[in-house]
């Protein structure tokens, strides 16, 4: 039997949030690692310069190729600028993966104005505003698939506190189903991903999770086994390669099963 053809060969994939927000690899990283691996050029794209660089030395050093792109994806301009350089720089987009997201910490009673805006400019008008961008050019280009990263907060309780983040991870899969409606018979699919309580550098940052807090999450699981970017990656991996080609407007839970149960952990 022949070595079978990498997943994504010959497709471009722009990754927002590439970079990892802390030590270790977030999902935004992972992703982007896996799709070179399997034979995307990938654009890399964060507002920190320096952290998609140390991803684009990540794909260097396996072999693949990319290039880094600045921006703040919560402005039209930023996106409208990042699908340019990214088709100018690779000739055509065949995947778009929205992966940028913020906590937006307090209830209704304690959140700001500021915080609730800002949090929905980022985790929910971004992915908006890059399909906007992304969609004519992929339709350009035969089609492609929109990768977009919800949580399973939008499925599930999360700590009172992330009033904001919440709502806005719900809008996300109400955004994926309308978006994949509005754009299937052009040849774009978009599906979401509802990560569960993975351990990834922003969720030990923002939550403050000790080594025996995180263990104490996965062990709430019915697997009870720690998830991590890669999970994430590999499940973005399928939905945005060919193989998923009859699949759009699902959201997918990552969770270890948490589904299944009643109680999730919180901090």
């Amino acid at each position: 039997m022949g070595q079978s053809r990498p997943r994504l060969e010959g497709k471009v994939a722009l990754v927002t949030g590439a970079g990892s927000s802390g030590p270790g690899v977030g999902t935004g990283k992972a992703m982007a690692v896996l799709f070179a691996r399997e034979g995307a050029r990938v654009f890399l794209v964060d507002q920190v310069a320096e952290r998609a660089a140390e991803t684009l030395a990540m794909i260097h050093d396996e072999g693949g190729e990319a290039a880094t792109f600045q921006a703040d994806v919560s402005s039209s301009d930023g996106c409208r600028r990042m699908v340019e350089a990214a088709a100018a720089q690779f000739g055509r987009l065949d995947i778009l993966v929205n992966n940028v997201g913020i906590a937006g910490w307090g209830t209704a009673v304690e959140v700001s104005e500021e915080t609730w805006d800002r949090t929905m400019d980022v985790n929910l008008k971004s992915m908006m505003l890059a399909g906007k961008h992304a969609i004519p050019k992929m339709i350009e280009g035969g089609g492609g698939a929109i990768v977009n990263i919800s949580s399973l907060a939008a499925w599930r309780a999360s700590p009172p506190g992330a009033l904001a983040y919440t709502v806005s991870k719900i809008g996300v899969v109400g955004l994926t189903t309308s978006m994949a409606l509005a754009h299937a018979r052009e040849g774009v699919r978009v599906n979401c991903i509802l990560p569960g309580q993975i351990n990834t550098p922003m969720a030990a940052v923002n939550l403050e999770l000790s080594n025996e807090a995180m263990a104490a999450r996965a062990q709430m699981t019915p697997l009870g086994t720690p998830g991590t970017a890669w999970d994430i990656a590999w499940a973005a991996l399928f939905l945005a390669s060919d193989e998923a080609r009859w699949i759009t407007g699902v959201a997918l839970p990552v969770d270890a099963g948490t589904l299944c149960i009643s109680g999730v952990y919180q901090p």
